[in-house]
């Protein structure tokens, strides 16, 4: 799944962020409102994660929401 589907959707995505990522607090997942560079900051700064992991962390999710939808 590519970020602009998750971007479009973000209200349906911020749940699945939110079990993904137990420290963004509902504030935060609002504040990234779908922006990927937001959500990489957020995860740097909450988990203390370099700009690669945070990177590899996002893709991962989408990768793993595209299976998700493959699967439902």
């Amino acid at each position: 799944m590519n970020w602009d589907t998750i971007q479009g959707s973000w209200k349906q995505f911020k749940g699945k962020a939110k079990q993904q990522w137990g420290k963004l607090t509902d504030d935060d997942l609002d504040v990234i409102a779908g922006k990927r560079d937001e959500l990489e900051g957020r995860l740097q700064k909450a988990y203390g994660y370099t700009k690669e992991k945070a990177q590899q962390e996002v893709d991962t999710f989408c990768k793993n929401c595209k299976d998700n939808e493959l699967s439902a």
